[in-house]
């Protein structure tokens, strides 16, 4: 067989490898970019946070009212997703979500921080 009729016929390992980590980052991108109320949904933080009201631990509006002016609020909600905290909100634990990414936590956060006062 020729040269040209392998290449024809068998894309070089490069051109395999290339579509792949395409495919991948493609993929990975898509997870970060899930709005946030479906991040919510899926990583159980409907199970313990209300949008308005305390269920285990406090409603995201609340979050958002006693964080409201704090600029550095931001990247410590995403801390406390990811690694948990407790005695924020009283004796309530806020369990560590390793699942979630950084790029992850940050989204939630800030959604959680826009969240309009409780009634």
């Amino acid at each position: 067989m020729s040269k040209n009729f392998h290449e024809k016929r068998c894309p070089p390992l490069f051109a395999i490898a290339l579509a792949l980590l395409s495919l991948a980052s493609h993929a990975a991108g898509a997870a970060a970019q899930s709005p946030p109320a479906e991040l919510a949904g899926r990583n159980g933080c409907m199970a313990c946070h209300g949008l308005v009201h305390k269920q285990v631990g406090p409603g995201f509006a609340q979050i958002a009212q006693r964080y409201r002016n704090d600029s550095e609020a931001p990247a410590r909600l995403a801390a406390k997703i990811r690694s948990g905290s407790v005695g924020t909100w009283g004796r309530v634990i806020m369990p560590r979500q390793p699942q979630v990414s950084e790029v992850e936590a940050r989204s939630l956060a800030q959604w959680v921080l826009a969240q309009p006062a409780p009634p």
